[in-house]
């Protein structure tokens, strides 16, 4: 093991075994303390039943986090453990969770109950391993692969089709064909799989380094809960710009971005829209207004599977955006600066290099160049904090009208204006000159309307 057991946690299992209990830890910890990755959770299960757990670990805190089928949660010093007796389980009639389970003292049988062969590998701190199903040597070989029967292993619980995806995608692992032929004969159980489950799967798989790897293998799991998705499988573009269909093209620049999920999910979905905003005129493929109407789609497709309220608002901009030049001219920088923030503006360029990168070799050369210079210019703007929004002006509404403006559209309008000569670098964002250019600005607006 390349890590050690912090102490708290290895404390929990040697309370239950001076109990007289069997105790191990199982599952995540183990696998990636076998591949050298330092887990973030750490599970026990053990022969002792919730009760008997309860009263080893009287006195400290302790959460009933899913009682009923055999699983607490114990606070022990800085560690927060999850111990769950060795159980068989029931029939799944909701293809989500055991109707009822019955509780064991035999570890193999607790261990054939798991999802894949690499979370089913128990461990004693003592250095004793337990591996009944071939995890370790999957581990090596970097497959997944389901414990016993893949199809049951679904229908028990059809998010473990997703998480198969996951797991090849994190891990960078393939998935066994019986298991990935059972995924994809399973794919429709997911459609009663409750959103906010998939949209974690899925956002966990898309950060992934395999993410493209992984939305290869299984698209026909995607396209059950994404069905936008399929549209793009095959679709070609017939374009000088794109050498791959609408489906390739995406994994191929999902596959050059940055670990980001609003980066990645923009990514997903970014071309969404190209089939049904397909026009070809003279042999050429065109998808004029795809952004907009790909932002529309990502945004129903993100609500119904219950992402957050600023993952979906930011998805949706940068895919509005993501076929708007970026030049790298200090103007056009501040600009973009304005309208969307440091912060998003990093994002979309992200957006825009990824998916330039998808692109066939014509013209892709000169815009990966003209997107780098950006962002070189960027840093250089972004240090100096330029006055770019309204907020950012040295005077406001009130401003103008204690300096006489008749409050009304004008004054917002004499503002705007303002800012544009700020930014364009012909006048400074000081008071005084801003309150002198002002009044200039509203004389004439008023000799307008005469």
């Amino acid at each position: 093991m390349s890590f050690a057991i912090p102490e708290d946690t290895a404390a929990v299992v040697a309370a239950l075994e001076a109990r007289g209990f069997e105790a191990y830890l199982v599952g995540g910890c183990v696998r990636d303390m076998l591949l050298g990755i330092r887990p973030d959770d750490w599970d026990v299960c053990t022969d002792a039943t919730p009760e008997q757990v309860k009263l080893t670990f009287e006195g400290h805190r302790i959460l009933e986090t899913g009682v009923r089928h055999g699983t607490v949660t114990v606070f022990y010093g800085a560690a927060r453990v999850e111990v769950t007796t060795f159980r068989i389980d029931g029939p799944y009639s909701d293809n989500r969770r055991p109707d009822a389970v019955t509780f064991v003292r035999d570890l193999r049988a607790d261990l054939s109950r798991r999802d894949f062969t690499v979370n089913a590998i128990a461990y004693r701190p003592q250095g004793e391993l337990i591996d009944c199903f071939g995890g370790r040597r999957d581990l090596s070989d970097k497959i997944i692969r389901c414990v016993g029967t893949p199809v049951a292993r679904f229908r028990e619980d059809a998010l473990r089709i997703l998480r198969a995806l996951r797991f090849a995608s994190t891990l960078g692992f393939t998935i066994d064909g019986d298991t990935l032929s059972a995924a994809l004969e399973c794919r429709a159980l997911l459609k009663a799989v409750a959103p906010e489950r998939v949209s974690s799967e899925l956002g966990k798989l898309l950060l992934g380094t395999g993410a493209a790897e992984a939305l290869s293998l299984g698209v026909g799991a995607i396209e059950t809960v994404i069905p936008e998705i399929s549209e793009m499988v095959g679709f070609e573009q017939h374009n000088p710009y794109h050498d791959k269909d609408v489906w390739e093209h995406t994994l191929t620049a999902l596959a050059s971005a940055p670990r980001d999920l609003v980066v990645r999910l923009a990514l997903l979905l970014h071309d969404v829209a190209k089939p049904r905003c397909y026009t070809n005129l003279d042999g050429v493929g065109h998808f004029h207004g795809h952004p907009a109407e790909g932002a529309g789609m990502a945004r129903k497709i993100l609500n119904r599977l219950r992402f957050g309220s600023a993952t979906v608002k930011a998805v949706a901009e940068l895919i509005y955006h993501h076929d708007n030049r970026i030049r790298a001219d200090a103007k056009n920088i501040k600009r973009w600066l304005g309208a969307l923030g440091e912060r998003r503006l990093r994002l979309l360029i992200a957006v825009q290099r990824a998916d330039s990168c998808g692109h066939s070799p014509y013209m892709r050369g000169e815009r990966l160049a003209e997107l780098d210079a950006a962002s070189a210019l960027l840093d250089v703007i972004a240090e100096s904090r330029p006055c770019v929004t309204l907020r950012e002006l040295e005077i406001n509404g009130g401003d103008l009208i204690a300096a006489g403006a008749e409050q009304g559209p004008a004054v917002g309008a004499a503002l705007r204006l303002l800012l544009e000569l700020v930014i364009d670098g012909e006048l400074p964002n000081e008071r005084d000159a801003l309150l002198l250019r002002a009044s200039g600005i509203l004389s004439a607006q008023k000799n307008e309307t005469v």
